[in-house]
């Protein structure tokens, strides 16, 4: 096998946007600065986390534009394509590799299924021929796609069809479909690993980089994890591992990864605004519960980061 295109931590951006619930473009070199001083790797933008299916096609030719001027080889921007139209797909692909895009992520689309696994090879290739100088990872993430069909096999129909779909961003629990993308044809695709919460098992079966939310906010817990693994400290390995899944507990209860995400980046002083309807936003009660909980499972020194005031909200800097 040869070297990997992406290694390491590949957070999953947030779109920043103004209460108005337009786009804010004005705040992405600061946040792309924060994301690399906590050593990531790269950035998945305009996926879930990123809200892309809820942009218009021009947004998100905006957004990835102004991601772009700070890709480099050491911070790799990955843009995400999908949608339920193939003609957007196909357009916001061209678009990704017109402007330099290090790699291309693309969903399955979600109304409209395809129903087997002919069928999703059909429309993703159909996609990665617009970018055909551009890797491209297929997004495979059937909690919100509703497409589940057998990675593997697909993996098998690509091969020789689709040259530059070079591996899958695969967010499912599904850990032995994992192992077999992993052992085909000899390690030749890449699996990133999505599911932040079981990042230790995604080590374990061999992936070499993961792609999450929650690696914008708390990936000092997730390098520990790695490098205790890699060590041989699974005892140590696995307490990390605890740390992420009481952080995804508290994300469940407050809207999810997107809404809580959110609020955590704006409680620590990245304010990525509100999110775009219909997913809504906490309310002033819920965010001084939510900063409780975070301190209740040692999120800020887990983290290395410092609450701060906002909206008029009273919150005692640890720091």
């Amino acid at each position: 096998m040869s070297s990997p295109f992406l290694t390491g931590f590949i957070a999953a951006p947030f779109t920043s946007m103004l209460p108005d619930g337009s786009i804010e473009l004005s705040t992405t070199e600061s946040y792309a600065a924060f994301l690399r001083s906590q050593g990531i790797s790269g950035a998945f933008i305009l996926g879930t986390t990123g809200e892309g299916i809820s942009l218009t096609i021009q947004e998100r030719k905006s957004v990835a534009e102004e991601w772009m001027k700070y890709d480099t080889p050491d911070f790799k921007i990955i843009v995400h394509v999908g949608s339920a139209s193939l003609k957007v797909c196909q357009e916001l692909a061209a678009h990704a590799q017109d402007i330099g895009a290090s790699a291309v992520g693309v969903i399955g689309p979600s109304f409209f299924k395809p129903a087997t696994v002919p069928d999703l090879v059909h429309y993703i290739e159909q996609v990665a021929n617009q970018c055909p100088d551009t890797p491209v990872y297929y997004y495979h993430i059937p909690s919100m796609s509703g497409v589940n069909l057998p990675m593997p096999e697909f993996l098998k129909q690509v091969k020789g069809r689709i040259p530059n779909l070079i591996g899958i961003k695969f967010t499912h629990h599904d850990l032995m479909e994992m192992n077999e993308c992993l052992m085909l044809e000899g390690g030749q695709f890449e699996i990133l690993h999505g599911f932040d919460e079981t990042l230790l098992c995604g080590l374990a079966l061999g992936i070499q980089a993961a792609v999450g939310s929650t690696y914008n906010y708390f990936v000092p817990v997730y390098q520990a994890l790695w490098e205790a693994f890699d060590s041989g400290d699974l005892e140590m390995a696995r307490k990390m591992q605890q740390h992420s899944v009481k952080l995804v507990q508290v994300l469940k209860k407050y809207g999810g990864g997107i809404v809580c995400g959110k609020a955590i980046m704006k409680i620590i002083g990245v304010d990525c605004g509100p999110c775009r309807t219909p997913l809504g936003q906490l309310s002033p009660t819920e965010l001084k519960n939510l900063y409780n909980d975070l301190v209740a499972i040692d999120f800020f020194s887990l983290s290395n980061t410092s609450p701060l005031h906002f909206d008029g909200i009273q919150i005692k800097n640890q720091g």
